[in-house]
């Protein structure tokens, strides 16, 4: 095991710095060592809170930011999952999961997931997102896999803690994340409804649901004034 994780640890090394380029290299590396079609990084911004929100912060490809995207707006899928339960998710058959994410499954069929796979980045009681992984058809992957997938979670959580060194723990305003527009979104509603920033944007992943909109959408449009939530959205 320790062989293996030297190995990988070298196929990262001397590929250029700085966080951005250390996730991609790591979702490039998840792709080919355990052999799935796409990878998602999200982070966590203020983690251990009521309000904490999962941020994007890197994906290797658009149906990988678009999965992230679906587990954003419903609330569910096996990156939260991981999240909450600091162990890996691993789902070889999507079509097995409609009663587990009922709101996350019908979409992640329909955008191309056949089996998804979801490693906390996490030490000890300390969560900072996730490693979320798809294949386009159903597939196990062997536990050599799993330890793999094991150790480029470790890595990925080595990567954000080094970008964050010296900055307040709950700061990952320096991640450029597709969700920004939705956080704008979250506080207009707040002082729009009186409401707290979580209910809010409950509220904002209701109607996108409703209306089967992608998230960053309603966002946008509560942001240019376009749209205004009902109070009893």
């Amino acid at each position: 095991m320790q062989d293996h994780r030297l190995r990988l640890r070298a196929l990262l090394a001397g590929d250029g710095n700085g966080t951005s380029r250390a996730l991609a290299r790591i979702c490039a590396l998840a792709v080919s060592e355990l052999a799935v079609t796409g990878v998602g990084v999200t982070l966590l911004d203020q983690p251990g809170t009521p309000d904490a929100q999962q941020q994007l912060a890197r994906a290797s490809d658009a149906v990988a930011a678009q999965l992230e995207d679906l587990q954003f707006t419903v609330g569910e899928g096996p990156g939260r999952e991981s999240v909450v339960t600091g162990a890996p998710v691993l789902v070889p058959d999507l079509a097995d999961a409609g009663g587990r994410w009922p709101a996350f499954t019908p979409g992640a069929r329909v955008a191309g997931a056949g089996a998804v796979f979801s490693f906390p980045l996490q030490l000890g009681t300390i969560g900072l997102g996730s490693l979320d992984c798809y294949r386009t058809s159903p597939g196990a992957l062997s536990p050599q896999q799993v330890s793999t997938g094991l150790v480029l979670a470790e890595m990925a959580f080595e990567a954000v803690l080094a970008a964050v060194a010296g900055r307040a723990p709950d700061d990952l305003g320096w991640i450029c994340d597709i969700h920004v527009e939705v956080h704008q979104a979250s506080g207009i509603v707040m002082h729009q409804q009186g409401i707290s920033m979580r209910e809010a944007l409950l509220r904002i992943r209701a109607h996108a649901y409703a209306h089967d909109l992608p998230l960053a959408t309603v966002a946008s449009r509560i942001v240019d004034r376009h749209l205004t939530l009902d109070t009893d959205e």
